[in-house]
């Protein structure tokens, strides 16, 4: 490490003492902070455990951690049934999907046990998501960032040197790649976008057409309360999210001559995985399953393309915090292991166990020998997200704003304002 960096992590390792200690008194706990601590988590119990073995907190004689592993789709139930009940953990996994609705059931960390400054120098860009006017809803722990998975034998067949790095480059690459029987049916595609149901990440990958294309989908305001933007014009000439809408569905229409993508295909990571298809677009997390599928596959990865007119680059990722839960009994003994995990030996720990890119800005700035963490890094600096009131809701609002437009019940723009008012009815319920 340089000096800098050596004075930085000293100065922000002297806060979190005193956050600590300032935290435990405010709150007047009367548990103390080797009371037990019970985490509900997205990780395996091998993973977790491993994360403590390495940062030493399995040592750790002020911690007494349980871990208990909980699958992400039957979280929201068991956590608001839990509460309910008089249980459930003191710490747990929260993604950007569940902030707004288990916001009321968080304790957030006032700023001045961790100033919002320190915070800001401390983690990416992207996880000021858990930042809030009441104080930080969760400490950062997990960034997946959005990556393009591409097919090197198809690229390399069809006389193609290297990946698309703009998308307007895709559009001359369907030419060679997309291939088709007599039957005019698709064999092999270059890009599976334009349709829902069957693209893996769909929401995942819209929500970063839109957001690249300049339109923040949500906003928070000072007071807490929620803006939707999705439909808003804000101060481009033309109205971001609807040509972002255009540009994803073009590729499912039969009439384009870049036509690469129909409803009747398999998943798009399976076809991917069969050899079938030159680009993937999926998340960091994903590659040891991708690689577990088809180990003879030659794949590399590279950062998701960008608009040329584009004045920043950036990806969607899924960030992952360590919230605080309201009906904790040792809300000081909680805050005390999130900031342990958090640290830089904490997220070191992170990515050496789960092999993703660290959320940490001390950490990412440091550049790695591995080719596929290489691009991992970019993209966690690259991350942006959004505030999502409910998953599967809204994964119902992008399914229908893509099917209004392929199936030509309504146009770009009507199908779009049709998703701003059905996300301000899931807000306001």
């Amino acid at each position: 490490m340089s000096k800098f960096q050596l004075i930085f992590t000293g100065v922000f390792a002297a806060f979190i003492v005193i956050g600590v200690m300032v935290f435990a008194l405010t709150r007047n706990d009367t548990t103390s902070l080797t009371s037990p601590v019970t985490v509900w988590g997205f990780v395996s119990v091998g993973q977790f455990n491993q994360i403590l073995k390495t940062t030493g907190l399995d040592q750790d004689e002020t911690l007494k951690i349980t871990y208990i592993e909980k699958r992400q789709e039957n979280f929201d139930n068991e956590f608001v049934t839990a509460l309910a009940d008089g249980r459930g953990p003191d710490l747990f996994f929260i993604s950007q999907s569940s902030i707004l609705k288990h916001e009321s059931r968080i304790f957030p960390i006032p700023y001045k046990s961790l100033p919002e400054r320190n915070y800001k120098d401390s983690f990416v860009e992207g996880a000021e998501i858990f930042l809030s006017p009441r104080g930080i809803v969760a400490m950062p722990f997990i960034v997946d960032p959005l990556v393009m998975y591409w097919n090197r034998t198809l690229f390399s067949n069809a006389g193609f040197a290297r990946e698309p790095r703009f998308w307007e480059e895709v559009y001359s690459l369907t030419g060679r790649l997309t291939q088709k029987d007599a039957a005019l049916n698709i064999t092999q595609t270059t890009i599976p976008f334009g349709e829902f149901r069957n693209i893996s990440n769909a929401k995942g990958i819209l929500s970063m057409l839109i957001l690249q294309a300049g339109n923040p989908i949500l906003e928070r305001k000072s007071d807490g309360g929620i803006n939707v933007l999705i439909n808003e014009k804000l101060n481009f000439s033309i109205a971001p999210s609807p040509e972002a809408l255009r540009f994803f569905t073009d590729f499912s229409n039969p009439s384009k001559i870049y036509y690469s993508w129909n409803r009747s295909l398999p998943t798009s990571q399976n076809f991917f995985v069969s050899g079938d298809s030159a680009l993937y677009f999926g998340f960091a997390s994903e590659l040891s399953l991708l690689q577990s599928k088809n180990p003879n596959l030659n794949f590399d990865v590279a950062p998701v393309p960008q608009s040329r007119q584009a004045k920043r680059e950036l990806t969607f990722a899924n960030f992952y915090g360590l919230a605080i839960s309201k009906n904790s009994k040792n809300i000081a003994g909680a805050f005390n292991l999130a900031v342990k995990l958090t640290n830089q030996v904490g997220i070191s720990a992170v990515v050496s166990t789960l092999k993703l890119p660290p959320v940490r800005r001390d950490l990412v700035a440091q550049t790695p020998t591995d080719a596929y963490m290489a691009v991992f890094y970019k993209g966690a600096l690259q991350a942006k997200t959004w505030l999502e009131p409910d998953s599967k809701a809204v994964s119902g609002i992008f399914q229908s704003m893509v099917e209004n437009v392929t199936a030509g019940r309504t146009g770009v723009t009507e199908a779009v304002s049709r998703a701003q008012g059905e996300l301000r009815a899931l807000i306001s319920n």
